[in-house]
């Protein structure tokens, strides 16, 4: 049993595929989007739709959708487009002291880790196509700091530091053609004061570790959230103890 339920992990092989190997590589980022959170609202307006959405027992602080219809599934898809993060300001921030390097350093970070979560579940493309999904991301709730002292700013440094302490995430897989959603999840994780970006090279600095962490889980739950929707139904399960060969989406070998 063990062995067959490790056969549904969200492990996609490149032969499931007719997508070339020249089409699998990450969307780049250009021009970070930003926008505004509003004032009084739980939600950002990100995503297509949060009417699905459920406290989710296995992940605190998350609230999460999983489409259950037959045909737009997490399962029928055997591709993924990652799209550029967009970042969400928190509702007292000014949107101008926002500093240009600073959403753009944020975003390609977040884009490379949860790339890296959900590579190896689907091959990462560029076009849409009938068996494509599309994930949207959007870092919700970034606050700016104070201007930051010269004698404290080298040529890597930000003009003001980027305070993530109270940010969320907010994610949603969509059907590529269509836009249907088929899983969405908004992670409200409270990361405290110690979470800042002060340089473009945040990633590479001792200082903003609790920063790079933070976006490093936030890609691992994605992750996480991503295997937990592949998991068998009862059903799939009582159908793999029966014949006692590995899920396949026809019938068994004889």
């Amino acid at each position: 049993m063990a062995a067959a339920l490790a056969m549904v992990s969200c492990s996609r092989p490149a032969s499931q595929t007719d997508l070339r190997q020249s089409d699998v590589r990450q969307t780049d980022v250009r021009q970070t989007e930003v926008r505004k959170m509003p004032s009084g609202q739980e939600f950002s307006g990100f995503l297509s739709t949060y009417a699905n959405l459920k406290p989710n027992p296995e992940f605190e602080n998350t609230v999460s959708y999983v489409s259950q219809d037959p045909v737009k599934n997490i399962h029928k898809y055997v591709a993924i487009i990652v799209d550029a993060p967009v970042v969400y300001l928190s509702t007292d921030a000014d949107v101008k002291a926002l500093p240009d390097r600073g959403r753009t350093a944020l975003a390609e970070y977040f884009q490379h880790a949860i790339s890296e979560a959900v590579e190896d579940a689907f091959p990462i493309v560029q076009a849409n196509g009938p068996l494509v999904l599309r994930l949207r991301s959007a870092i919700i709730g970034v606050d700016v700091g104070p201007p930051v002292l010269v004698d404290q700013k080298d040529e890597k440094s930000l003009d003001r530091a980027i305070n993530i302490g109270k940010v969320g995430i907010e994610i949603e897989l969509v059907d590529s053609e269509g836009g249907q959603q088929v899983a969405a999840a908004v992670d409200r994780q409270n990361l405290g004061e110690g979470a800042t970006v002060g340089s473009v090279n945040f990633s590479r600095e001792e200082r903003f570790r609790a920063a790079t962490q933070a976006f490093d889980g936030w890609a691992k739950r994605l992750r996480d959230f991503l295997d937990s929707a592949h998991e068998l139904s009862k059903d799939d399960v009582a159908r793999v103890e029966g014949t006692n060969f590995p899920y396949v989406s026809g019938p068994a070998p004889k």
